[in-house]
């Protein structure tokens, strides 16, 4: 085995990072401030309201057209902050989801962010990994690496160790040791020190960019998109149709003009994407917060739907700190916490230290070296071959040749598949099984080792060769301390949890036990899974929840099995083969410390801390996400109604107008922060994870939720056209404008309570600050409007009686809020189904 690899130092990596750069092919493009501006000043939104600036400086009210002006800059800064907001969260998750590697510096290994890395650092690479940079493989085992990302070439190619090197260069170094930035590590691990970094890599010449968050829009903001071009659409022709109206039965086409932009203006639901787009970084941010990073957008809209959760043993039920908690061999069982342990016992974990990986990964592989001699004073081995596992042989083989020049074998894995390369009589097999039932019984994961020496240990593949048993090496690794209430929680909501491992059956069924998973139905084992037609398989995975000796590429059997079944499926994995399961299902899941490059590729969301809990947790805050969204885009609807209505309305029954440009911007004013910094900040429900899942076809803003908000706002228009209506004959025309407009403004706060309240929590709850700050605000800038006489000229405002103003505020009053009133209603009769159907209907 070669003398171990120092690498740099820091001081080093640092010289070289100044010098070099950091190692990325092309940085992120953030959108600049200039782009964000000129974005904002296309909107259609702003565009009217320049228009109608112009039209009050065209007819000589200074005053109204710079008043206005003003306005139309307001809501422009207003949607830099949130698309700023936006911005913030997304570099947060690039951040994040930045790829790291394990770099061996000063003699110590760390991980780090792949754009760290420099000329002359060593890493560590494995079987999953795709590589960061160009290098030449200096130690550990023959690689195969993928290389079609640069050559186009399908099949893999086989990299060998550098003989030579360090005393060439990497550019002298033979073709079969040199490897390159973006290609795949399929099988084996090794030592690689990086000869080149960034643009300078061959990747880098050819332009390629570095795989990370895509802020593309998801599908939700693209109809999100097309439903404010249709609206925009209608505005357009029911602005000009008021303009005809207006100027032909009035004879005033500059008021009908202004006329026409009001009702254009109070048309468009310009808030629809951005709230979308606010909602999703910012979702996004709040899931990588809870350990859980959103690799693709439209996930968020699934997460909370999610019916059943196909998860890992180890790492994710468990916490994957494996240690050797008992050693099987020559029918006795040894503790091996025993200082002086039995020879053949030390000879059981050398053949096991032998069968793993010089420079481990895997923990249970770091547990079998932590208590082995080896490398042993007679004999410093090389290793020559590695066979890892495969489909057909659940054992890692790899050849040695040691000192005198003889060949040594050793094989470590499923006790099933290593009886398979040795002799063993029935008697004897039985005889293990019996050990192996009583260990897999205390919920330890059981691998079974065995060795070949001398001539028969030269073979080509190990099939070829007959191996001695060594023994059994029983691994403790317990249930993640999270894990039984989290499981408490997830069947709480309606969602079933199974749990897949490539364990022994006995281990599996006790690990399920100890966490919580039900085991009432027993056990599946992929030799089963193998013999069940597609139906067969349907009926059992509809039952079972526990499914051992499971490969990954049966992983995929199982999620479209279950996706039958008609489940939302979220499937955890780590392997390159757990690759087409992840694709496959509703949500995949890839680990974020021991996932391969290939899983996260193919994953929805990686588990940054591959916790269980965070699974759960991130159902949760997907949940309230959806939940938040659906209250916000109803609000939206629900608004616009009154305020298209109240400026379109009156014109068309010959009554005064009540809305003109400066009173629409207003509300949108008020509307925008609203729905960006009020709804997205409310917490979940307190029921939020007692409730199951929604239908699989249940869409976040379907007609439902549009039927809901429009029938919202039928109800604040009705009330405020009849009270606008009745106090014209009560009072002057600004008057009466004035009253009404106040109960709309403040309805439409109401309604904005009322829609983003949750049942149990106060409404002067911490997280209520910014609402009743925005209230506050919109009620003193409508007192200034009301009482100061520049300010009420310029709103055609006059102060109302107090009668007055006090029907107008009670009315506002009922018709915001009596949707409140009437869920209120319904819990307290404690119905469950109508108050289900509600939620379904309004904002669960």
């Amino acid at each position: 085995m070669a003398a171990p690899w120092p690498g740099l130092d820091e001081a080093q990596a640092r010289d070289r990072l100044d010098e070099f750069g950091p190692n990325a092919l092309a940085p992120v493009r953030r959108r600049s401030l200039w782009l964000l501006v000129t974005g904002t000043l296309r909107e259609p939104m702003f565009l009217l309201l320049v228009a109608a600036s112009a039209l009050y400086l065209v007819i000589g009210d200074l005053t109204e057209g710079l008043f206005l002006s003003v306005a139309a800059f307001a809501t422009v800064g207003l949607v830099l902050v949130q698309e700023a907001r936006s911005e913030r969260a997304l570099q947060a998750l690039r951040d994040l989801s930045q790829p790291t590697a394990r770099v061996v510096r000063g003699g110590t290994e760390r991980v780090v962010s792949i754009t760290e890395l420099v000329p002359g650092d060593i890493i560590l690479v494995g079987e999953g990994q795709r590589l960061p940079a160009d290098g030449v493989l200096v130690d550990g085992e023959v690689l195969r690496v993928d290389e079609s990302a640069l050559t186009g070439e399908s099949a893999p190619v086989s990299k060998t160790l550098s003989k030579a090197w360090p005393s060439v260069t990497a550019a002298d170094a033979a073709d079969d040791a040199r490897l390159f930035a973006g290609t795949l590590v399929v099988a084996g691990q090794g030592v690689v020190q990086i000869s080149k970094t960034g643009a300078r890599t061959d990747l880098g010449k050819i332009g390629a960019s570095l795989v990370g968050i895509q802020s593309g829009p998801t599908p939700l903001q693209k109809s999100a998109g097309r439903l404010v071009g249709w609206f925009g659409s209608i505005a357009i022709l029911i602005c000009v149709a008021v303009v005809l109206a207006y100027g032909l039965l009035r004879g005033d086409w500059v008021e009908a003009a202004l006329a026409g932009i009001t009702v254009a203006i109070s048309l468009i639901p310009e808030e629809f994407p951005v709230v979308l787009s606010v909602f999703m970084a910012l979702g996004a941010w709040r899931l990588a917060q809870h350990k859980v990073l959103v690799r693709r957008g439209a996930v968020i809209e699934t997460l909370g739907g999610a019916t059943i959760l196909c998860v890992d043993k180890t790492g994710t039920l468990t916490e994957n700190l494996m240690t050797v908690a008992s050693l099987w061999t020559g029918g006795k069982a040894y503790n091996p916490r025993v200082a002086d342990l039995a020879t053949s016992a030390t000879l059981l974990l050398d053949n096991a230290a032998l069968a793993s990986a010089v420079h481990p990964t895997d923990p249970m592989d770091r547990a079998i070296r932590r208590l082995s001699t080896q490398p042993r004073a007679d004999a410093l081995p090389v290793l020559f071959r590695t066979w890892p596992l495969e489909a057909g042989r659940m054992a890692v083989v790899q050849q040695w040749t040691m000192t005198d020049g003889a060949r040594f074998a050793a094989a470590k894995g499923a006790p099933e598949a290593v009886f398979d390369l040795c002799a063993m009589t029935r008697s004897d097999i039985e005889m293990v099984r019996h050990s192996l039932e009583l260990m897999a019984a205390e919920g330890l994961r059981v691998l079974a080792v065995a060795s070949v020496r001398g001539a028969k240990a030269g073979f080509a593949e190990p099939k070829e060769a007959t191996f001695e048993f060594s023994g059994l090496i029983g691994f403790l690794d317990p249930v993640r301390a999270e894990v039984p209430e989290a499981l408490q929680e997830a069947r709480r909501a309606g969602i079933a949890v199974a749990m897949i491992t490539g364990d022994y059956p006995a281990t599996a069924l006790e690990i399920a036990r100890q966490a919580g998973i039900d085991v009432e139905a027993g056990v599946l084992t992929g030799e089963e899974m193998a013999r069940l037609d597609q139906m067969a398989l349907r009926d059992r995975v509809s039952r079972i929840r526990v499914f051992a000796r499971v490969r990954p590429e049966q992983k995929l059997a199982l999620v479209e099995a279950l996706k039958a079944n008609g489940e939302i499926v979220a499937m955890t994995g780590d392997g390159v083969n757990d690759a087409p399961a992840l694709e496959a299902a509703h949500i995949g899941i890839a680990m974020g410390d021991r996932g391969t490059d290939v899983a996260r590729e193919a994953a929805d969301i990686v588990l940054l801390d591959d916790s269980f809990g965070s699974i759960v947790g991130g159902i949760r805050l997907g949940r309230r996400i959806f939940s938040n969204l659906r209250k916000a885009l109803t609000f939206v609807v629900a608004v616009h109604v009154p305020l298209a209505g109240m400026a379109l309305l009156p014109i068309l029954i010959g009554a005064p107008p009540l809305l003109f440009p400066i009173h629409v911007v207003f509300i949108e004013l008020v509307i925008d922060p609203v729905c960006s910094l009020v709804f997205e900040a409310e917490p979940s429900e307190t029921d939020a994870m007692k409730k199951p899942p929604r239908p699989t076809g249940a869409a976040l803003f379907g007609r439902s939720q549009i039927a809901f908000g429009v029938l919202q706002g039928f109800v604040i228009l009705g009330g405020d056209l009849g009270f606008y209506l009745w106090a014209l004959e009560r009072a002057s025309d600004t008057e009466a404008r004035a009253a009404a407009f106040v109960a709309l403004a403040l309805a439409n706060m109401i309604l904005a309570l009322t829609n983003s309240a949750s049942a149990g929590v106060s409404l002067f709850d911490p997280h209520r600050r910014v609402f009743w700050l925005i209230g506050l605000t919109a009620s003193a800038v409508l007192s200034a409007a009301l009482y100061i006489p520049g300010l009420a000229a310029i709103f055609r405002f006059a102060p109302p009686s107090p009668d007055v103003l006090l029907v107008g505020v009670t009315v506002a009053f009922i018709a915001g809020g009596w949707a409140a009133v009437f869920r209120a209603a319904l819990r307290v009769k404690k119905s469950p189904p109508l108050e289900f159907n509600l939620a379904r209907t309004s904002a669960p």
